[in-house]
């Protein structure tokens, strides 16, 4: 029964658990559907049928037998067949492998979902009895409740009964809970065991599969293990045969050394050999060298001595010359004198004579001037014609010897062609090019320039001209030189530049292109080549406006260098060339340096054509025939100018250092031996033999000579040097270092000697001979010590032994990039320093000699201390500071040491132990305590300074048998620990509860150490700021302190407050009181604003309680001052009193509150700028601007005046610049008064503030201003009683101690956003807009902070007309950015909205006004058709309507026609309306013209119509063809998307100038879409003539009950007016069968007549059905009317009638 309810359960809840179990569902059906992909595949297969290798063992065989040497072939061939035999077994591939991998992961897989299935269910089942237990315990106790529920009715018990209900409803509830749990619960197990069974299931299916996978990972596992076996033989037989190659190569290695060995020793006999030689040769040498530097010492002296006589004569010159120039002085002033006489004498005569004095004078002065002028002008047309004689008599010398001189070229033969070419072609650019100063230097040695590549090619020229023609081109080099520096042409005016430095300009006939011997076509080549020359081959590269500069090619690498070559071998580089313009280049080789040519050869393919970033490759080859260092340049040409690439040619060379240059052995005791290694290091590829040896006179006295005399020979050499440099010729200054280059010179050596040309002997000074004087001397002593060191090189010294000694290597050959390691041994046996001086020689005479120093000490005494001097820093009194002295021992016994500290300082420092004992070649050490006491002055003032607290105490350690003790100094500085506040006593006075009072002391540190303080104990009612009254001291430092004293009851206070240092010294401070607890409270004492911008506005709420309820003192705090009365309780009266002119704002500042209530205070805070401030400004504004357009008037009238004067200087008539300047300054004079009184700035007062000054003003000061903090306290005065009771506050009883204060923090910053746009104002007004329409306005924001801002936007009404469209993100420091705000109003009214621009700092809000107006408009058309009639095809015809403008806002109109609609196309290819027959569809656009034009036109199609203004509209009516069905639409468009108005088009156009109007419509409105033949106009006479046309003229009768109402229809007939059919000025028409319709009850009138043109006659058709009609079947009766015009037209009228009832 169970089972079954079970079972009905989970069929009933299946639907609602089956959410539960989706997700484990998925998880199983993914895993299975995971595990049948893999294992599928495996089911058709069979493990283990294949037999080939692994690919990894295959690999790793290979490259064994590869690493394998030829001698061990065989024994791998003998190794490799048990391996081969062993792989006869059945092997697995790695495919097998990774699927069986896999299946044991998706079986592991399975096995963990059927454990995890199999844990699911157990919890279920425990779930499922826990809820069944539950069901049974809610059940029994629901019957006991429904028991008891029983026993309360018959008990009576209400109460109880209701609560028994509950509780039954309760578990009544809970039951069903449970139900609902247990059938879930029941259902999650039902399904986890059909789960279970199907993995079980899968499980069995895989039985076999399992034990397949178990067989083949067995099978796996060993295959693995002999593949570890056979890779660990092919391991060992890989290590034998490495093993036995090692011993074969250290054989070889063995035998190399050997070779080597043998080698060596036979380069060092040969080297011993050439050495003894050398010696010989080097002595005559030195002898040779030693003469010629007698003889230049000669020389110097007889130079300085015609120096000197120089300045001794020019000294006589300049005292002369000064007598001189005393005499014309005086004569000078004599001739003044007389000159002044004689103007005296004229004065007088022209007074006599009653003349303008001044006039006259002047006009004398001038006409002296000018004969004076006259006078230099013919002297100076004199010296410029004997010039220019002169100059044209040496111009002929010049080409006369010119003309000799090319004879002689002539005579003595002819060059070959293509040198002679060269010659003359870089002869013309050195003297067309260069300076003529420059270039005679250039003839001897060539120097690096700009152009380098001309430079060369001129030098090798030259070069090569001397050594073919050394006989008649050069014979006078000196001669020619001296010409071509010569300057023939002169201009006409000197100008700045100096004659020295003029260009030698060639003359005419010199560049004369005619070569010697040469034919036309070779003179024509030449004189193109030179035109290309002088008219520049190089072309600029401008791309895109922007010119390139620079190097037109980059090579790879920079730099073309031959490193270590050997003579005789072939080296070759590759370079890349680079496009590095702008644009296609062309590079072209020009060729390499003259000097290179024979050594350097370039193979270069010109590339042609190539593009920006395009590369070409050139090949240098290099073949050696000299061993010396070449350096030049390869040069080529591009098409925007030429470049080179270095070219550098290095030979082998020695580059020898050292690792250091100082050995230090430091101390040691005599009697031991100590070794150090120096290195010596060979960084180039040529080696060299070296020899270690002491340097002569290492002792101390010689090297200290020596260095004094380096330091007394160099610092003169070098002024000498540099003095000469100076004041020598750029000639002998590249002589100079040409001869530096050539002979090596010994770096301690000075063999340089540097001669004076004669044309600066003058110039040199007596203090110079003092100092060549000395140098010579310094120079002699020196060159002394050398030759003594040359003479006895390895001469030891003879007085004392040797301590500092060389190691066993002093001498070998040290290889290139190689090193070597020399030992020097340091063996002391005498007390005392040690320094010697030691040189390493070399063979290679390139190679300086290196030299380093070695010093060393060597002590007897056995102990001494590591640190001698104990520095025990800075101490404090009282304090015990401790250290460890370390004793070292150089002894090889142990020694017995004693300390010993002086008398004086026996209560002070202390030493222990007393007495120890010190080890060989150990440490000990002692412990030394220092306790400073007041007392160290006066007992230690021997050692202790008074001033300085500087202590030095020495120390002093005796050794047992040694005499000399061994001491030590130990230094400290004391001082004090006090720190001293003031002043000592602090009275607070008054202080409410409700606030604090703040006091500032000094604590100041009287030690010069820093200490650490704190205040211990505070009260509770005290605060000490900052860091809470603990902080740091520097030496000497005071630091202020404050205090703060909130008292928390009303009572007199007395405490002292206590300061503890960091050696717990305590400092007290004592302090008084007075606690007032006034009867109103504050609920805020402190308010700080936010930053604040200007003209914003910050708002902050506070509350004034009234808390005094009762007078009762035991029960709560009462107010009163101290310990005074109490105050009496109720309404208590407040005012704050707010500073006038403050930007801050109290609302309500006064009022009254009762006994525990409070009153609501809000305080404002608007910061803005004064009115005063703002017009201060504005003066100063407008005073600036008057002084920027005063200095600019003054800077235009100087312009003019120098105008002016230059205008009068030049000009010839003296009379004219006479009354010029006598007038000029009547001018000045008026203009410096004008400009005076011109200005006077306006009082600020008179400044409006809607002036545009005002607003300038204030926008410069918000955009300046820099931000300003202000700090109000603002009193509150308190007092009992109520305000509204007393005409005044001042009967009211009132006391200062209880005055309440509120502190305000106002800071006021700039605004960083502002308004650009609309003059800065923040109101954005967009006027009258049309409802519906949008208006977009643009505002301009600037960040005028100087940080980045976010901006942050208020969120404006969703419903409202406005809207920010673009809202900005961030804004940086002074970027102007643009907001969008659109108005779309939705109805006619006046909108306002605020918009807040938040950012960090302020908030910028922008009022948004705008008002929405209702466009209308009022059309002269009546109705919604406006029909143009009928017209003649092929005419036109207009019609004219208006169109009113009756709303408030212009409108912007646009007229749209249906036939010109973009939809027009696809609504054509729609079927026409009456095929479809859809409802309500209609076609506005008729029948069109054939040829494609619009049938309607409208002028004009938009525009705008100003408020309450008319606008015309003409409507043209053209059609092509006759049609009766012409239409069209025409829509007024407001703004571009409203239709205010419709208007249908119709007309009609025949071909003939009548027309019948009316009856019914017999056919469709559409023309077919097939195409007529045209028909000539007798054929469509005669068709019209034939056929009539028909028209249908239904009639109805109402009948009604009593009488009926006649049918009445009416026929139009018309005639079009036209300029045609002039022969025809009317129509006729005619009714014909007329009885016949009489008879059938029809009225017509009139029958016939005629209708003139543009007229239209009406036919009107009546019918009253006769007595013999039959309702039932209506009267049809036809009748033909006849229209005669240009033609006869017939219409058969077709007249059916019935009858309707009502």
């Amino acid at each position: 029964m169970e089972d079954t309810e079970f079972f009905d359960i989970c069929e009933k809840e299946q639907t609602a658990a089956t959410p539960f179990l989706e997700q484990e569902k998925d998880d199983d059906d993914s895993a299975t559907d995971q595990f049948w992909h893999v294992v599928n595949p495996l089911k058709g297969h069979k493990i283990g049928e294949e037999t080939e290798e692994e690919e990894e063992d295959e690999i790793r065989s290979k490259d064994a037998s590869d690493g394998v040497g030829e001698d061990s072939n065989s024994s791998v061939e003998i190794q490799e067949c048990p391996i081969n035999n062993g792989n006869n077994n059945k092997t697995l591939k790695n495919a097998d492998k990774v699927q069986i991998l896999n299946l044991r992961r998706n079986l592991n897989q399975l096995d963990n979902v059927a454990k995890e299935k199999d844990v699911t269910i157990q919890k279920h089942r425990e779930k499922l009895s826990a809820c069944q237990l539950r069901l049974e315990m809610l059940t029994k106790e629901r019957e006991c409740t429904e028991t008891k529920i029983e026993e309360g009715k018959k008990a009576g018990n209400i109460a109880a009964i209701f609560r028994l209900q509950a509780m039954h409803r309760r578990l009544c509830a809970e039951l069903g809970n449970e139900k609902y749990l247990e059938s879930k619960i029941a259902l999650m197990l039902k399904e986890n065991v059909y789960d279970m069974w199907q993995i079980e299931i899968e499980q069995e299916k895989f039985g076999s599969l399992r034990e397949q996978l178990e067989q083949d990972e067995e099978e796996l596992e060993r295959q693995c293990k002999e593949r570890a076996e056979q890779r660990i033989q092919k391991e060992k037989a890989v290590a034998r045969l490495a093993e036995r190659k090692q011993q074969v190569g250290k054989k070889k290695e063995m035998e190399a050394w050997e070779e080597y060995e043998r080698r060596h020793q036979k380069e060092v006999e040969d080297a011993h050999r050439n050495r003894e030689k050398a010696v010989q040769f080097l002595k005559k040498s030195m002898s040779r060298v030693r003469q010629k530097e007698a003889k230049e010492e000669l020389k110097t002296w007889e130079h300085m001595e015609k120096r000197m006589q120089a300045v001794l004569s020019l000294k006589n010159n300049i005292t002369s010359n000064r007598e001189k120039l005393r005499a014309l002085q005086v004569r000078d002033r004599a001739k003044a004198l007389e000159a002044k006489k004689q103007e005296l004498k004229m004065r007088a005569a022209i007074v006599a004579e009653g003349g303008d004095v001044t006039k006259e004078i002047f006009l004398h002065k001038q006409c002296v001037e000018l004969e004076r002028q006259k006078q230099e002008f013919t002297e100076q047309q004199k010296s410029k014609k004997i010039e220019i004689i002169a100059q044209i008599l040496e111009e002929e010398a010049y080409a006369k010897k010119h003309q000799a001189r090319a004879n002689t070229l002539r005579s003595r033969g002819k060059l070959p062609d293509s040198l002679r070419w060269r010659i003359k072609t870089w002869q013309y650019i050195e003297n067309a090019c260069e300076d003529p100063a420059t270039a005679v230097l250039q003839k001897s040695w060539r120097t690096p320039s700009a152009c380098s590549s001309v430079d060369d090619k001129s030098s090798s020229v030259a070069d090569f001209s001397e050594k073919a023609s050394q006989d008649s081109i050069h014979e006078n080099d000196e001669e020619d030189d001296e010409e071509a520096n010569k300057t023939l042409v002169k201009p006409e005016f000197t100008g700045l530049w100096s004659q020295d430095c003029n260009l030698y300009k060639v003359p005419k006939d010199e560049t004369d292109p005619k070569p010697l011997g040469a034919s036309k076509m070779e003179r024509k080549i030449f004189t193109e080549n030179l035109e290309k020359l002088r008219s520049g081959i190089i072309h600029k590269q401008v791309v895109s406006g922007h010119e390139f500069k620079g190097c037109p090619f980059y090579s790879k690498p920079s730099l073309i260098h031959f490193k270590d070559f050997d003579v005789g071998r072939t080296y070759k580089k590759k370079i890349i060339l680079i496009n590095a313009s702008y644009s296609v280049n062309f590079c072209k080789l020009v060729g390499v340096s003259e000097h290179l040519k024979d050594f350097i050869s370039i193979h270069f393919d010109p590339p042609g054509q190539m593009s920006a970033g395009m590369s070409c490759e050139v090949v240098v080859t290099f073949k050696p025939m000299i061993n010396e260092v070449l350096e030049g340049k390869v040069t080529f040409l591009a098409q925007n100018g030429s470049f080179s690439i270095p070219l550098k040619c290095t030979i082998k060379r020695c580059v020898l250092a050292l690792d250091k240059e100082l050995i230090d052995f430091g101390t040691h005791v005599v009697g031991e031996t100590i070794s150090r290694t120096i290195i010596l290091t060979n960084q180039g590829a040529l080696g060299t033999r070296f020899k270690l040896q002491t340097s002569a006179g290492d002792n101390g006295t010689h090297t200290a000579v020596k260095s004094s005399l380096e330091k007394m020979v160099n610092p003169a050499l070098n002024g000498i040097i540099s003095e000469e440099k100076a004041s020598s010729s750029p000639a002998e200054s590249s002589i100079s270092e040409n001869k530096d280059q050539v002979s090596p010179v010994h770096t301690e050596e000075v063999t340089q000697h540097i001669s004076l040309p004669e044309s600066q002997k003058t110039e040199t000074s007596l203090g110079s001979s003092h100092v060549e004087q000395h140098s010579r001397d310094t120079l002699n002593v020196e060159a002394d010590l050398e030759a003594e060191k040359a003479q006895s090189p390895s001469e030891p010294p003879s007085e004392g032994p040797v301590e500092i000694t060389l190691g066993k290597v002093t001498e070998g050959e040290i290889g290139p990039f190689s090193s070597v390691k020399l030992q020097i041994i340091f063996t002391p046996s005498i007390p005392g320093d040690v320094h010697a001086e030691f040189e390493i020689a070399f063979d290679n005479p390139d190679c300086k000699p290196l030299h380093f120093c070695v010093i060393g000490v060597s002590v007897d005494v056995p102990v001494w201390v590591t640190n001698p001097n104990v520095d025990l820093k800075i101490c404090m009194y009282d304090r015990l500071y401790q250290d460890s002295v370390i004793i070292r021992s150089r002894a090889k016994a142990a020694l017995r040491l004693k300390f010993e500290v002086c008398k004086e300082l026996s209560n002070h420092m202390e030493l222990l132990p007393k007495t120890g004992y010190i080890q060989a070649l150990s440490t000990f050490s002692v412990q030394l305590k220092f306790l400073p006491r007041h007392s160290l002055p006066e007992d230690a003032e021997k050692y202790f300074d008074t001033e300085t607290r500087v202590l030095e105490v020495p120390m002093t350690i005796t050794v047992a048998d040694k005499t000399k003790p061994v001491e030590f100094i130990v230094h400290a500085i004391v001082t004090t620990s006090d720190l001293e506040i003031s002043p000592a006593e602090v009275n607070f006075g008054y202080c409410t509860i409700c606030e604090a009072v703040q006091t500032t002391i000094t604590l100041t540190n009287k030690s010069i150490l820093p200490q650490e303080f704190g205040f211990v104990g505070l009260p509770e009612f005290v605060e000490i700021q900052p860091s809470d009254g603990f902080g740091m001291l520097l030496p000497l430092e005071s630091l202020k302190l404050d205090i703060i004293f909130k008292a928390n009851k009303a009572k007199e206070y007395s405490f002292e407050l206590t300061c503890k240092s960091e050696i717990n010294r305590q400092f007290k401070l004592s302090c008084k009181a007075v606690g007032v607890h006034p009867p109103l409270e504050l609920s805020h004492s402190l308010v700080k604003f936010a930053a604040t911008a200007l003209n914003d506005v910050s708002t902050a709420t506070l509350y004034v309680v009234n808390s005094h309820v009762s007078l009762n003192r035991f029960t709560h705090a009462v107010p009163r001052i101290g310990n005074g009365e109490t105050a009496p309780v109720g309404p208590t009266s407040f005012e704050f009193l707010v500073p006038e002119e403050s930007p801050v704002t109290i609302m309500p500042s006064v009022g009254t509150v009762l006994p525990g209530k409070k009153c609501l205070i809000q305080v404002y805070f608007r910061p803005v700028l004064s009115e005063q401030l703002i017009r201060e400004e504005a003066v100063q504004m407008l005073c600036r601007a008057d002084t920027q357009r005063t200095m600019l008037k003054k800077i235009r009238e100087s312009d003019m005046q120098k105008r002016k004067d230059e205008t009068l200087s030049g000009k010839k008539d003296g009379k004219k610049s006479s009354f010029a300047i006598f007038r000029q300054p009547s001018r000045v004079r008026g203009s410096k008064h004008g400009a005076n009184s011109a200005f006077e700035p306006p009082k600020p007062e008179e400044i409006k503030t809607n002036s545009e000054e005002y607003i300038a003003a204030q926008y410069s000061l918000i955009r300046n201003f820099t931000g300003k903090f202000e700090r109000y306290i603002i009193p509150c005065f308190v007092a009992s009683g109520d305000i509204d009771e007393k005409k005044g506050s001042e009967n009211l009883k009132y006391s200062p101690h209880n005055t309440l204060y509120l502190e305000l923090h106002c800071p006021a910053v700039a605004p960083s956003v502002v308004v650009t746009s609309n003059n800065g104002k923040n109101i954005i007004n967009f006027g009258e807009v049309a409802v519906g329409h949008r208006l977009i306005k643009q505002i301009t924001v600037q960040n005028i902070s100087q940080e980045q801002l976010a901006l942050g936007f208020s969120i404006l009404n969703p419903n409202g007309p406005f809207l920010l469209v673009s809202p900005v993100g961030t804004v940086e420091p002074g970027e102007n950015q643009f907001l969008f705000i659109s108005f779309c109003p939705n109805e006619s009214k006046v909108f306002f909205e605020t918009l807040d621009i938040r950012s960090i700092k302020a908030t910028l809000t922008l009022s948004i006004v705008g008002q929405g107006v209702a466009p209308s408009i009022a059309c002269s058309v009546d109705g919604e058709v406006l029909n143009m009639g009928y017209v003649i095809a092929k005419e036109k015809v207009s019609s004219t309507f208006k169109i009113q403008n009756t709303s408030t806002l212009p409108l912007q109109y646009s007229i749209k026609l249906a036939s010109l609609s973009l939809t027009r196309e696809q609504e054509q290819q729609r079927l026409p309306f009456f095929i479809t027959s859809s409802p309500g569809r209609t076609d506005s656009v008729g029948t069109q013209n054939y040829s494609g034009l619009s049938v309607f036109s409208v002028f004009p199609v938009e525009g705008v119509i100003e408020p309450g203004k008319y606008q015309d509209f003409t409507v043209t009516f053209s059609p092509d063809h006759e049609s009766l069905y012409y239409c069209d639409c025409l829509k007024v468009v407001l703004f571009g998307k409203e239709i205010a108005r419709v208007i249908w088009l119709k007309g009609a156009a025949r071909n003939h100038m009548m027309f019948v109007e009316g009856g019914d419509p017999l056919d469709v409105p559409i023309e077919s879409l097939a195409v007529t033949s045209p028909m000539s106009e007798d054929a469509v006479k005669g068709e019209q003539e034939e056929s009539a046309k028909s028209i249908l003229l239904s009639l109805e009768y109402i009948q009604a009950e009593t009488s009926g109402t006649p049918a009445v229809r009416e026929l139009k007939i018309g005639a079009i007016r036209t300029a045609q059919f002039v022969s025809k000025k009317n129509v006729e028409f005619s009714l014909d069968n007329l009885p016949l319709l009489q008879q059938k009850g029809f009225t017509i009138e009139p029958v016939k007549g005629t209708v003139d043109r543009g007229q239209i006659k009406s036919i009107s058709v009546s019918w009253v059905p006769p007595a013999d009609f039959d309702p039932d079947h209506p009267l049809m009766v036809a009748a033909i009317l006849t229209l005669k015009g240009d033609i006869k037209e017939s219409y058969k009228v077709l007249f059916i009638a019935r009858v309707v009832s009502t």
